[in-house]
């Protein structure tokens, strides 16, 4: 009776690790935005990353992916229009624990039908893209230096499933993490970024035209004084010449006088 109490109190330890997720290795490298000039480095609706070459070296197998997790930084006010699901101005931000702290409450994935997909980024502030095989982020694959996010206008297509990547709604700002995935789930991940911000849009509405009158105003007025250096000058010239050739009347008077 005990040795079948032993035998079930040990096969109980060594399943119950099994049935536990293994957390993923935090890696030390922080994503960031290229320090190179780049032209539309941030926009109002993307930015662009570096990159992590070489991050996830001896961590990865063949089949993994590397995925870019997204989410609104602590101390976003949203644009989010409340209980409509679209973005837009909204007389309220958020409440802070659904909103602002969506990067620090941010739940790793099991496996990738878990993924959170762009889609849902007004309601769950936060979302997966980017997937790319690991074998493009090592130390030996030559690829482009930086990743944009944002750029795939086709994801506002009411009818897309896919965690593609979407323009980004609002300013933000945003923090994002890239996350090492097999096919048992997470396996590693990044420290996460800075906050980003975002280029705010300015509404032709809201443009002063006051600076337009004001910078014709200074052009006519610049016009009339280079009007007139060009009379004075011209009255100063025909002085001067009206005085030499005085000056030469009563030289040759003088000559002629016994």
């Amino acid at each position: 009776m005990r040795a079948g109490v032993r035998r079930l109190l040990s096969g109980a330890e060594q399943e119950s690790p099994r049935s536990l997720p293994t957390p993923p290795a935090r890696l030390p490298y922080v994503p960031h935005i290229p320090p190179m000039a780049l032209l539309g480095k941030v926009t109002a609706t993307t930015f662009a990353l570096e990159r992590p070459c070489c991050v996830f070296d001896g961590h990865a197998d063949a089949s993994d992916a590397v995925w870019l997790v997204v989410a609104f930084a602590n101390g976003e006010h949203s644009l989010l229009r409340q209980g409509q699901g679209t973005w837009g101005p909204s007389p309220q931000p958020l409440s802070c624990h659904l909103c602002c702290a969506a990067s620090a409450s941010f739940r790793n994935p099991r496996s990738r039908a878990d993924v959170p997909p762009y889609k849902q980024l007004p309601t769950a502030h936060s979302y997966m893209t980017l997937e790319t095989a690991a074998a493009a982020y090592s130390c030996s694959a030559p690829s482009s230096p930086v990743l944009r996010v944002g750029d795939d206008t086709a994801c506002r297509d009411q009818g897309r499933q896919d965690p593609c990547n979407g323009p980004l709604p609002s300013p933000g700002p945003y923090r994002v993490k890239f996350l090492l995935m097999g096919c048992r789930g997470p396996k590693a991940e990044t420290r996460w970024s800075e906050p980003i911000l975002l280029r705010r849009a300015v509404s032709p509405g809201t443009i002063d035209p006051a600076p337009t009158r004001r910078g014709s105003g200074v052009v006519v007025i610049a016009s009339i004084l280079a009007s007139l250096g060009a009379v004075l000058a011209t009255a100063v010239l025909g002085a001067l010449g009206y005085g030499g050739l005085l000056v030469g009347s009563i030289h040759r008077g003088l000559r002629r006088a016994p």
